[in-house]
């Protein structure tokens, strides 16, 4: 990823969460992927997917927290309390990331009884033409 690549994630997943202290950085150990900051902290990561001529990113975000405080744990983490859960029809190990009414991501299970979780999210490249 390139600085101009990683200014414009920096500023779609700024407005994406409400937070203006997101900060995206090549990442040490692959200069094509990159990592995602919230003050000093390391709080996700991105990875290049470009298979399939298009290119995308996908955001990764480990999540120390059950499925019952969940919601609040990012609304507190993002300062926004615009974020809500939303269960996923016919799924019981996922629920859905939204912003308003607006689909921001899957949220899965890391273990079968729900201590931690892992927020996915895809970023296509069209997404970012206005940053």
């Amino acid at each position: 990823m390139d600085k101009a690549e990683l200014r414009k994630l920096q500023g779609f997943l700024r407005q994406t969460f409400g937070h203006q202290g997101i900060k995206v950085t090549q990442a040490r150990k692959n200069p094509d992927d990159a990592e995602v900051h919230l003050g000093e902290r390391q709080i996700g990561s991105l990875v290049v997917d470009d298979e399939d001529g298009d290119r995308s990113f996908a955001f990764d975000m480990k999540i120390p927290v059950g499925r019952e405080v969940l919601q609040e744990y990012l609304r507190r983490l993002f300062e926004n309390d615009q974020l809500k859960i939303v269960p996923r029809h016919k799924k019981n190990d996922s629920v859905e990331l939204n912003r308003g009414d607006d689909f921001l991501g899957v949220i899965s299970a890391d273990d079968p009884k729900g201590h931690s979780y892992t927020l996915q999210m895809a970023i296509l490249d069209f997404d970012l033409e206005d940053f």
